[in-house]
């Protein structure tokens, strides 16, 4: 689906002060020396309050506290204070304001083109530009358009076309291109292992009609349809370990789909419960229900080629202190099944890390037939625009219907990060932990550091 309909003002400042304090630093030296620095005066006392005895959400916080100690460590000093020390020096050399009016434009600031880079260690880095204009012509009209690259064999390029319905939903239109060198295959199965990467290049065309409706604050539906046009190709030069030279050296077979390419029409529908009050900020305690399928159907390799995605994600968040600070469980499980003689196309399987379910993993990582994970994730908000999570998964993926589904045959994924904004455009930095089997001894196999603005590219 497109972003969500809403003003992007207040994320693009959180995006500008974030982003730009670490990449400005010599910039901000320059403008606080000439700037007179504000008198410093004493801190009021704001609350006036004498102080009060912890509450049963401060006495619970000191649980994952002590057992998540050395990543809060990490999340502290390594990533909080910095942060906060560069969004602070910034914030006083007026950075934040200044490249706002630079990149946002427009009587009413609804107009704006800002600069993005991704870095995702193990893939080719990408810089490009997001530009939007929210109520363009009328109101309630949104367009907005992100063009990446990173060399003439790495391009990527979306539009989207909204028009918001209210506050109960939108109906909209996107396209979107990607051609890159540098995607990674393992291997399916459960037991695929790390050394078994093997790179492919790809090619990836969509267009299609989406659209949202809120029926309350507590459900809500999303849908979609459109096409999705996919082709395969070799690896940039740089990579030795190619996907084709693995599959001649014994590695695995060639997967499926992938000597031929192929071509969908699809349409997708998800149905979301939240009893949540304010699900949108990720606060407040409640539990959200998730159903999700999509029908596919291969016009390229006609006749007996289609199939069927689908999943489910049940998941309960308590607000330890009604802060911001959230402890969530989830459990969820994806599967993919042919509907015909066909097999489903590998990079159409059930799929664990990357932007989805259990992120230690690089993407592409996990892939069969279907999968599952449970996840325990702390957030907690650690300056004015950056939230903290600590997130630990067990998960992995089977043959279909989670046939072989075994203890020892799980995996466990680990990361910790911030980010700033919403998921619709933001700065993240993640740095993730993934493991082989259980019974293969959970080695730490797999180590994921995210670093950019992320546009889902």
């Amino acid at each position: 689906m497109s972003g969500r309909p809403q003003p992007h003002r207040q994320r693009l400042r959180g995006l500008a002060s974030a982003l730009l304090a670490g990449l400005v630093w010599s910039w901000v030296a320059l403008a606080s020396s000439a700037r007179a620095e504000p008198a410093k005066r004493e801190l009021p006392d704001y609350d006036g309050r004498p102080p009060e005895a912890p509450d049963l959400g401060d006495v619970l916080l000191a649980i994952p506290r002590a057992l998540l100690s050395p990543l809060y460590v990490v999340s502290e000093y390594v990533l909080r204070k910095p942060l906060g020390f560069l969004i602070s020096e910034a914030e006083r050399a007026q950075l934040p304001e200044a490249l706002y009016e630079l990149f946002v434009f427009g009587p009413d600031h609804q107009a704006g083109i800002v600069p993005t880079a991704f870095i995702d260690f193990g893939f080719k880095p990408s810089v490009g530009l997001f530009m939007f204009w929210n109520d363009a012509v009328f109101k309630g009209h949104d367009l907005s358009l992100h063009a990446s690259t990173w060399g003439e064999d790495w391009l990527a390029a979306s539009f989207s076309e909204r028009v918001r319905l209210g506050s109960s939903g939108a109906l909209g239109v996107h396209f979107s291109g990607t051609r890159r060198p540098d995607f990674a295959f393992y291997g399916l199965g459960p037991k695929s292992v790390q050394a078994a990467r093997g790179r492919y290049g790809a090619s990836i065309l969509e267009a299609g009609a989406d659209g949202e409706w809120a029926g309350s604050r507590v459900v809500r539906l999303q849908g979609a349809l459109g096409a999705r046009s996919v082709n395969f190709h070799s690896a940039a030069e740089e990579f030795r370990e190619t996907l084709e030279a693995r599959a001649a050296a014994g590695r695995y077979q060639l997967p499926p789909g992938y000597e031929t390419g192929y071509t969908v029409l699809y349409n997708r529908l998800q149905l979301a419960f939240d009893s949540r009050p304010k699900p949108a900020d990720g606060a407040a305690s409640g539990v959200r229900l998730e159903l999700n399928a999509e029908q596919d159907s291969d016009v390229r390799r006609a006749p007996g080629a289609g199939y069927l995605r689908y999943g489910a994600i049940l998941g309960g968040f308590y607000d330890l202190n009604d802060r911001g600070r959230v402890v969530s469980l989830s459990f969820a499980a994806l599967f993919a099944d042919p509907l015909a003689h066909r097999p489903v196309p590998f990079t159409e399987l059930a799929a664990l890390g990357g932007t989805g379910l259990m992120r230690g993993f690089l993407p592409g990582r996990l892939l069969d037939r279907s999968a599952t994970a449970a996840t325990l994730q702390y957030r907690w908000p650690i300056w004015v625009w950056l939230d903290g999570s600590i997130q630990l998964s067990v998960g992995n993926v089977f043959g279909p219907h989670l046939t072989g589904l075994r203890p020892e045959l799980l995996r466990f994924s680990g990361t910790i990060g911030v980010q700033s904004g919403s998921p619709d455009n933001s700065l993240e930095v993640l740095v993730g932990l993934g493991s082989e089997t259980f019974e293969h001894g959970a080695q730490l196999s797999s180590l994921r550091i995210v670093v950019g603005t992320n546009r889902g590219f």
